[in-house]
Parts: C-alpha cells; sequence; structure tokens
C-alpha cells in the first residue's frame, strides 16, 4: 500500500519520491555541505596553526558535527523538509501522515545519515529505499517521515461533450432538483472518458446512467434518443441553469450596489413618509408619500406631532423664503431669521405637513 493515509481514514495524494530523485538530492546537498565544511576547516586551520594537536582535532571534530551533522539538520527544521537539494529536485519531508516534520524527525533524520549515507557512502541508504515499497531509507523509518513528490505533473481536464444541436434546449422543463450529485459526477466522468472505453461497454454504462438519471427525473428517456445523447443533454441544461443563476445573482447586486450609490445625500428619499403618508424631508420641501419609512433609514417619527426629525448629526439648512428681520431687531441666537414658531426642545426647523 503506497498511499498515504491520515488518522481519519483519509488517503492523501501524496506521490513517494523513489531512488534516482532522492538520490540526486543527496548529491546536491552532499556537495554543498562538504564545500561549506572545507571552507570553514581550511579557515579554522589558518587561525588556529599556533595551538596544539589536541585542540585542533577537538575543533575539528565540533566541526564535523555542526556543519554535516547539524547543517542539514537545522535547513531541514527550518525550510519543514526542504533542503536545497529536495528543492531543486521537487521533493519534500513530511511525516508518515502528510504532515510537516519538526526538529525530533530532523535529527533522528541527520543522525541516522551520518551512518548510512556518511559512514557507508550511501549503501545501506539505496539498499533500504529499494527494498522500501515507498522508498524509505532507515532514517525515515525511525522518524516516521516519508519524501514526496511536490511538482506532480497535471493533465488538462477533459471538458463535457456538446450534445447534438438537436437536443439543445429539449429538456429545459426537466425537474433536475433530485439528482443527487454522485451521479452527476458518475455521468461527468463517463462523458469524458467514453471515447476511451469499449464499446459495448460504453453502451451498458450509458443505458444504466441514463436509467438512474430518469428515475431521479421522473421522466422517461425520449425514443430514439441515444443514451450518451441524452445523458450529454441533461448536462448541458444543468450547466445553462447555473450560468443563467449566477448572471441573474451578480445582476441583482449590481442593481444594489448602483440603489445604494444614487442614493440623495440631502433631499426627500423617494417613498421615505411615516404612517398615512407623512412627509419625510431633510432640509429642502416636504413631499407626502404613501408608505411607511424603510428599515434603517436615520429619519425619526415623532407620535405626538406627526413631524419627522433628522438625526442629532444632521443640521437643517435654514429656508431660502424666510423675511428678514426687522431693522433694530434682536438678531436670532442660531444666525438664522425667527419663523414665527415657537423656540424650545421641541422645534424642528421643519414646516409642519399640509
Amino acid at each position: 500500500m503506497n498511499e498515504l493515509v491520515t488518522g481519519d481514514a483519509v488517503v492523501l495524494g501524496l506521490q513517494p519520491a523513489r531512488l534516482p530523485s532522492r538520490a540526486l538530492a543527496i548529491a546536491i546537498d552532499l556537495a554543498v555541505v562538504l564545500t561549506v565544511f572545507v571552507l570553514i576547516s581550511i579557515g579554522l586551520a589558518v587561525a588556529t596553526a599556533s595551538i596544539d594537536e589536541a585542540a585542533s582535532a577537538a575543533i575539528a571534530v565540533a566541526t564535523f558535527l555542526l556543519v554535516l551533522v547539524g547543517g542539514p539538520i537545522a535547513v531541514e527544521t527550518l525550510s519543514h523538509g526542504r533542503s536545497l537539494g529536495k528543492l531543486a529536485c521537487g521533493l519534500r519531508v513530511v511525516r508518515d501522515d502528510g504532515g510537516p516534520i519538526r526538529f525530533r524527525h530532523a535529527l533522528v533524520r541527520g543522525s541516522m545519515g551520518v551512518v548510512e549515507i556518511l559512514g557507508t557512502f550511501g549503501v545501506v541508504a539505496c539498499i533500504a529505499s529499494l527494498v522500501s515499497a515507498r522508498g524509505r531509507r532507515l532514517g525515515d523509518v525511525f522518524a516516521g517521515t516519508l519524501v514526496v513528490r511536490e511538482r506532480v505533473p497535471t493533465g488538462r481536464a477533459a471538458a463535457v461533450p456538446l450534445p447534438p444541436p438537436w437536443l439543445v434546449g429539449r429538456f429545459a422543463q426537466l425537474d433536475l432538483s433530485a439528482v443527487p450529485d454522485d451521479l452527476w459526477l458518475a455521468i461527468r466522468q463517463y462523458l469524458t472518458r467514453m471515447h476511451q472505453l469499449d464499446g459495448a461497454v460504453g453502451w451498458s454504462i450509458a443505458e444504466r446512467l441514463s436509467g438512474d438519471l430518469a428515475a431521479r427525473t421522473g421522466v422517461p428517456v425520449p425514443q430514439g434518443v441515444p443514451a450518451a445523447a441524452y445523458l450529454a443533454a441533461v448536462v448541458n441544461e444543468r450547466q445553462a441553469r447555473d450560468v443563467r443563476r449566477v448572471t441573474a445573482a451578480a445582476g441583482r447586486n449590481h442593481a444594489v450596489r448602483t440603489s445604494v450609490s444614487t442614493a440623495p445625500q440631502g433631499g426627500t428619499w423617494p417613498g421615505a413618509a411615516g404612517p398615512g403618508g407623512m412627509a419625510v424631508s431633510s432640509g429642502g420641501p416636504s413631499v407626502a408619500v404613501p408608505g411607511g419609512t424603510p428599515a434603517g433609514s436615520p429619519w425619526k417619527v415623532r407620535a405626538a406631532t406627526d413631524v419627522v426629525s433628522p438625526p442629532p448629526s444632521v443640521t437643517p439648512a435654514a429656508p431660502v423664503s424666510a423675511p428678514l428681520p426687522a431693522p433694530g431687531s434682536a438678531p436670532h441666537r442660531g444666525g438664522t431669521p425667527p419663523t414665527g414658531r415657537p423656540e424650545g426642545p421641541g422645534a424642528t426647523g421643519f414646516a409642519p405637513p399640509a
């Protein structure tokens, strides 16, 4: 069994990497690591030329462990299983359940890699990868990891063939609400692969699928219509309905956005009237329109006086036709001439409806 199965019994579509791609990735990683190790060793040898042999040996062992062992472990931990060689070959190290690896997985893989790759020049790793069904080496077995391919070639999805022209629109009145999704999927798979099937096998599959579809819709297959053509025509009708539904929804959304963007900002809302056709105004002349105040409107209706007042944040403008104050009279406190109506908390500054 080569599939990856999670703890929830879900099969993952991951392809394990085989020996050639893994060997190429390891060769790239080893070339990079050995180059870094040689450069660091030369630099340390020049810098520590005056110390004794024991100190030089300790520095050499520490450099070996840090570069050849700790370097790959750190790279796989930080990159979640993608070293330079694996990145070039399109590979990644993952857990057995498909999740990203952590430090303990990288540590076990790196420790075992010293033995089976560096200690035996890769002989043990090659034998273990050839024997394993998933191409895993000993480090993967002990760490519970797997090397998978990330760049998998994918082919173009085959399109459903069009029905004959004389069947287009013939099933416009067919009720498709009772057809389950698994039956639609089976019909689509058959239509996209019917040319790859044997004639007798394809005919029997088409007859069975058309019978199931007719039983779900409650309308028998028309006489003289081939089963494959019937299936293609019904699938085409369903796709056409989906397109019309999406187009209608997009048109409604566009209409709502347009009506909101073109709403008046300082005048009377069309149809925004109180109970009994009361006028609603925002500074202009009052207009009596039958209907009620729309939901979410900023206007508030006072039942006692039947006068609509704007919210506190809206300051109504003074009427243009108001008379000028007489000479010598005291100016109005609000900067606007008096209108002959009583001042007080109940005043709104709007003309009452006729």
